[in-house]
């Protein structure tokens, strides 16, 4: 799955254009390497979001299409958070 649409599914950003527009302004990178919004990730896979001056490190634990609001925070684990 694209990690802009993963963003968008898990709801950690929340639309897509967002999810993209933070990929190409080098806000996003999977396992410490910075990303383009068509980039693949995979379970396990490690994701470290920039919002503002705050990181975010998850790690990704499901990727599904078409996710309820109360099931999207089951697609992640937060690791980090500062």
């Amino acid at each position: 799955m694209r990690i802009d649409k993963f963003l968008k599914n898990s709801r950690l950003i929340k639309r897509r254009t967002v999810a993209k527009d933070a990929c190409e302004q080098s806000r996003i990178e999977i396992n410490g390497k910075q990303v383009k919004p068509s980039a693949n990730v995979a379970v396990g896979d490690k994701v470290t979001l920039r919002i503002g001056e705050n990181y975010i490190t998850v790690e990704v634990l499901a990727l599904t299409e078409h996710v309820t609001k109360d099931s999207a925070k089951e697609m992640y684990r937060i690791l980090d958070e500062n």
